[in-house]
């Protein structure tokens, strides 16, 4: 493609300019989004728990890195969505990356894996939700894009804690959409099988990993999400689960 052909096609792109956040910006799939959606013209904020000494901004300043973000506190939440728009000018939408997983029985685990997922799945997506909310009024549009699980309609065992989790983030969903289809908000979530992560084929060396869902892919679909295209989405709790 040529590059004036390349121009046109960012001026086409439905988030261009577009400033969204994506919370667990320095994992796998943070990364992934973050660099998908930059190349498609939007302008990113990663946020993550992970420490950085200091906010990193891109050569072409269109991404912002900030490190020691505590989902989990409505302060530490609330003053990084501030940062953002102080940088940015306003903020279109967020993504909730941020979360973990852990596989335990019932009978041989512990409460402390229910209470330890529920705080990194659904509270930090409740948190950040609440914290983004009068910015996307404000700019009189949004949106909301939670990641969930296909664990979340259906646990195996040892999932159980995972599952439930993953399951309160799709009816947070369900819920805040039905509570901003009205003021031009979206809130929409993509629940994905087994991303395909080095973490995840070091713990399952010996599955097909060509069947899993792989970042960009699933980038793809959240940025179908964020974009203008999506305009007539909300409540959606879409499976993106590959050939698993």
């Amino acid at each position: 493609m040529s590059s004036s052909r390349q121009d046109q096609a960012l001026e086409d792109t439905p988030i261009k300019a577009k400033v969204i956040v994506v919370t667990g910006g320095f994992g796998v799939l943070g990364s992934a989004l973050g660099q998908h959606l930059s190349t498609r013209g939007a302008r990113i904020a990663l946020l993550d728990r992970a420490e950085a000494t200091q906010a990193k901004v891109s050569a072409n300043g269109s991404v912002l890195a900030l490190g020691g973000v505590d989902l989990t506190s409505v302060e530490s939440a609330n003053a990084a969505l501030r940062q953002v728009a102080e940088r940015f000018g306003r903020i279109d939408g967020l993504v909730n990356v941020a979360g973990g997983f852990a596989w335990e029985t019932l009978e041989g685990g512990s409460l402390a894996t229910w209470d330890h997922l529920y705080q990194m799945n659904l509270r930090t997506a409740v948190v950040a939700s609440q914290a983004v909310l009068a910015h996307l009024v404000a700019a009189q549009s949004g949106r909301i894009v939670n990641v969930s699980a296909q664990a979340s309609v259906k646990a195996g065992m040892g999932m159980g804690a995972y599952a439930a989790s993953k399951a309160g983030v799709a009816r947070l969903t369900e819920a805040l959409a039905e509570e901003l289809k009205d003021r031009r908000i979206t809130v929409n979530a993509v629940l994905p099988s087994i991303i395909d992560t080095p973490t995840n084929r070091t713990d399952m060396p010996d599955a097909d990993f060509s069947r899993w869902v792989s970042p960009t892919q699933l980038a793809s679909v959240i940025a179908f999400l964020l974009s203008d295209d999506a305009d007539a989405v909300t409540g959606a709790c879409l499976p993106v689960s590959g050939r698993v």
